[in-house]
């Protein structure tokens, strides 16, 4: 069993195809969306079957809840941002997984939401690799 993976569970296909992993928390595989045009990083709970919020225990959402903030003043200060956009839509990826995203003005689509806006810009390998120890380095 690979360090961190509970027992039972998965990561959806999709996050799997749209995002690389970049490190293990307490609670959450952090991932980054492969899509240049913003910052983006991904807490996927390593809990079997969890859809919303509210299905993990209360300690588990206590847990969630450090590591989005820890992830959100990381990535701030990883990219200097002027706002940080957290949320769980689940609509599309039912498995429960928490966006963290660096915006700022002017960047594609601002002030609207990320999501439906253009085509996503896979990163060159690269600044891929450039913004994973950005991130690293800001955790």
């Amino acid at each position: 069993m690979l360090p961190g993976l509970k027992a039972g569970f998965s990561l959806d296909a999709r996050l799997e195809a749209d995002s690389e992993q970049l490190l293990w928390l307490g609670l959450c595989e952090l991932r980054i969306m492969n899509d240049c045009r913003w910052p983006w990083l991904i807490l996927v709970p390593q809990r079997h079957g969890i859809e919303e919020l509210h299905d993990l225990t209360p300690l588990d959402q206590a847990m969630l809840t450090f590591e989005a903030n820890m992830v959100g003043q990381a990535l701030k200060r990883a990219t200097g941002c002027t706002k940080i956009n957290t949320g769980a839509l689940g609509n599309i990826v039912r498995q429960l997984h928490l966006h963290v995203i660096a915006r700022n003005e002017g960047d594609p689509g601002w002030p609207g939401p990320v999501w439906g806006h253009g085509l996503r810009e896979p990163y060159k390998r690269s600044d891929l690799h450039r913004f994973a120890e950005q991130v690293k380095a800001a955790l």
